[in-house]
């Protein structure tokens, strides 16, 4: 979507380039959408103007009142603002002096610290001295892994499954709420707006006696 119409459906891997077709997210954007990535808008950014859109026009159609509508432009900032912060992280790469400078001083420490505990532990030095530069390369490695954590690696946060996780209950949440609104029900009771719960038990209550 670099510049070009966007199918619906589609996600491009960044590593290749190539489209990759996923059934479940084509009903997600509308079709015709164009992405403005190559001038420097991110399709996140360019998505969050339709939740916006929606968020209006939910208020103007008295699907939800002000303060929810203010409270939804709130959750959409911090969601803007999180974005901005993870990109943050995905584009600031590690200066190079910095890694090469660790690994010297990581084999310049693990040159010198024999010398320094042979004379107390002799021979027993030798797998000290290993035991020591193995957790601390082994610090580094993971150091390493920590400072870029968005990818396709195993060790890299699942993305796809945090997304497909949150459209999930999105829609569960959207249906509940379409069919409380359609039938006058309460979203997850079952009951309609305003009956109490003591009802209910006393005609379940009358059923059983009549039945006894």
């Amino acid at each position: 979507g670099w510049g070009a119409e966007i199918i619906p459906g589609t996600a491009i891997n960044p590593s290749t380039g190539n489209a990759t077709l996923t059934p479940e997210y084509s009903d997600l954007l509308p079709r015709g959408l164009y992405g403005c990535d190559d001038r420097g808008l991110g399709l996140v950014l360019q998505l969050t103007f339709f939740i916006e859109q929606y968020i209006k026009k939910g208020t103007d159609s008295g699907y939800f009142h002000a303060p929810q509508a203010s409270q939804m432009q709130v959750q959409l900032n911090n969601m803007v603002d999180a974005y901005g912060k993870m990109e943050t992280i995905r584009l600031t790469p590690i200066p190079v002096a910095h890694l090469i400078h660790q690994k010297q001083v990581l084999a310049l420490f693990g040159g010198v610290l024999p010398f320094a505990m042979v004379d107390k532990m002799n021979y027993w030095a030798i797998p000290v001295v290993m035991l020591v530069m193995f957790t601390l390369y082994g610090i580094d490695a993971i150091a390493s892994q920590l400072e870029d954590p968005f990818g396709y690696d195993r060790a890299d946060i699942k993305m796809d499954y945090i997304v497909e996780d949150i459209r999930s209950e999105i829609s569960v949440l959207l249906e509940e709420w379409k069919k409380a609104g359609e039938q006058g029900y309460d979203m997850f009771v079952g009951r309609r707006h305003g009956a109490g719960g003591g009802g209910g038990r006393t005609d379940r209550t009358d059923h059983a006696n009549g039945g006894l």
